[in-house]
């Protein structure tokens, strides 16, 4: 669940740590010593930008440019990504509605999920974890028309095709914006 208050910037200074950014947060055990409760970096809401919902709290809903947030499942002990490089989120729309869909922003910038929340440690061991997310605004979309979208992350521990889960790593939704066209 989404709980906007959790990923305000004083909330995250407050309870997480400023980490460095691409590489791992390796939080050991030692021996039989458990190393919890563990500590999460920090997640701030203003990394989502036009997205955040602090300019506009109708995340661009109101103005025909919405905002979709995307996030990874938890998986304890994942560590996504290729050769130190964090996994990302491209969008695009199916072959048949590509014309419709118009430029794509990105939040944060390069559309990321950060090395540096990874990995998690589960509810219990990582209290304070706050999920990364990554916003995907829709500047120009054609309206008042269904458009097929899809967007995929790429990561080395996503395969693409999976006979476990074929659609691991990709989800696939309608967008509709429906509003009054410019004369």
């Amino acid at each position: 669940m989404f709980t906007c208050s959790a990923y305000n910037d004083s909330h995250q200074v407050q309870l997480n740590d400023d980490c460095p950014p691409d590489q791992y947060f390796i939080q050991e055990d030692s021996g039989e010593v458990r190393n919890n409760p563990k500590r999460s970096c920090q997640f701030n809401r203003t990394m989502l930008g036009d997205c955040s919902g602090l300019e506009d709290r109708f995340y661009g809903y109101s103005k025909a440019q919405p905002c979709i947030l995307i996030k990874l499942n938890r998986v304890i002990g994942m560590l996504p990504g290729k050769d130190g490089q964090s996994p990302y989120v491209t969008c695009g729309a199916k072959k048949e509605d590509r014309e419709k869909t118009g430029p794509l922003a990105y939040f944060p910038v390069n559309a990321t999920f950060n090395l540096m929340y990874y990995p998690y440690y589960g509810k219990k061991a990582q209290v304070n974890y706050t999920q990364p997310l990554v916003a995907v605004k829709f500047l120009n979309a054609s309206l008042n028309t269904d458009i097929n979208m899809e967007c995929k992350v790429t990561s080395n521990t996503l395969l693409a095709g999976s006979e476990r889960d074929k659609f691991a790593g990709r989800v696939s939704f309608k967008l509709r914006i429906d509003g009054q066209e410019a004369q």
